[in-house]
């Protein structure tokens, strides 16, 4: 598939990784963003286009083969800015004739028991999660319908590169960086699968790929999972200080969530912070092998560039 067009809507932390891995692959690229501003090396081309406005999206999806869907809204806004960016997407992705691959979490299936796989009910009770469920629901019916040829890749919490509005974001590595606390949600002793964004970006490409992938949804391969706090001891193992860790209150965050929008929707999820949330990615690597960066290596990657902000 190299050379031919590859559309990203989405200039996050995602549709950036997802560009750089086409980018070393030799393939064309074409950014799409609200703004037509996005960092890209010499090559990429940037395209602004309102995802939601399906003249636009068509127009941004024009000649392409693989249309990649990692375009994101403010967290507190999902319910009301997210079907409309589906919905045109998949009329761009369909007028071209391109494969869909989108990037999505796992806030659907709600509070589980055991590990994630791929064959939970949706069982999300609040609004995001309820939205997750629906965007998931559309595409594949979209894709039964004959509509648009689709797949999902699913990943747990993301660090790396570029992310930043994470739990693993600006609240650990700089902190580590600067020798102050890291600031981590309740519960840090519990299990919990944390994902390299770089990884996460070279599954969905794969997913681009092979026909066999289309149709479905997919849990894309994460390194080890581990407890919270031990994963955060590694990023200040990396920077060579002794790891300090301050635990969000939930009292704090519930009293918080009654007037900030943001704060109602962390407070949304922090089921998977309270109990295991271990995601299994044994369908993936069945079906195309695996190999995740090892966290220290990862964790390397995303300290180096926060070095290169100055942080």
């Amino acid at each position: 598939m190299a050379g031919e067009l590859q559309v990203i809507f989405g200039a996050g932390p995602l549709g950036l990784a997802v560009m750089r891995a086409q980018h070393r692959a030799g393939n064309q690229v074409r950014m799409v963003t609200r703004s037509g501003r996005a960092a890209v090396p010499d090559g990429v081309e940037v395209l602004a286009a309102d995802a939601a406005d399906h003249t636009a999206a068509r127009r941004a999806c024009q000649g392409a083969a693989v249309v990649y869907h990692c375009a994101a809204t403010p967290y507190a806004t999902w319910p009301q800015t997210l079907p409309p960016l589906m919905d045109g997407i998949i009329a761009g992705a369909a007028a071209a004739g391109a494969r869909l691959v989108y990037g999505d979490n796992l806030y659907c299936y709600g509070p589980v028991s055991g590990p994630l796989t791929e064959g939970l009910p949706y069982q999300a009770t609040g609004p995001n999660g309820r939205v997750r469920a629906q965007l998931a629901e559309t595409l594949l019916a979209a894709h039964e319908r004959g509509t648009v040829r689709a797949t999902i890749g699913r990943a747990s919490d993301f660090f790396g590169p570029h992310v930043r509005v994470s739990a693993m974001g600006d609240r650990v590595f700089p902190a580590a960086l600067a020798g102050r606390p890291a600031q981590v949600l309740p519960a840090p002793d519990m299990p919990h699968t944390y994902t390299f964004i770089d990884d996460f970006a070279a599954a969905l490409v794969v997913l681009g790929e092979r026909e066999e992938a289309v149709g479905q949804v997919w849990h894309v391969p994460s390194a080890e999972t581990l407890p919270t706090q031990r994963f955060v001891e590694v990023v200040f193992e990396q920077v060579g200080t002794a790891p300090r860790i301050r635990v969000a209150p939930k009292l704090g965050i519930t009293v918080l969530a009654l007037v900030n929008p943001t704060m109602r929707a962390v407070k949304e999820r922090l089921y998977q912070t309270e109990r295991p949330f271990v995601v299994d990615h044994g369908k993936y690597e069945g079906a195309f092998g695996a190999t995740p960066t090892p966290h220290p290596e990862a964790i390397q990657q995303t300290l180096e560039w926060y070095r290169s902000l100055g942080s």
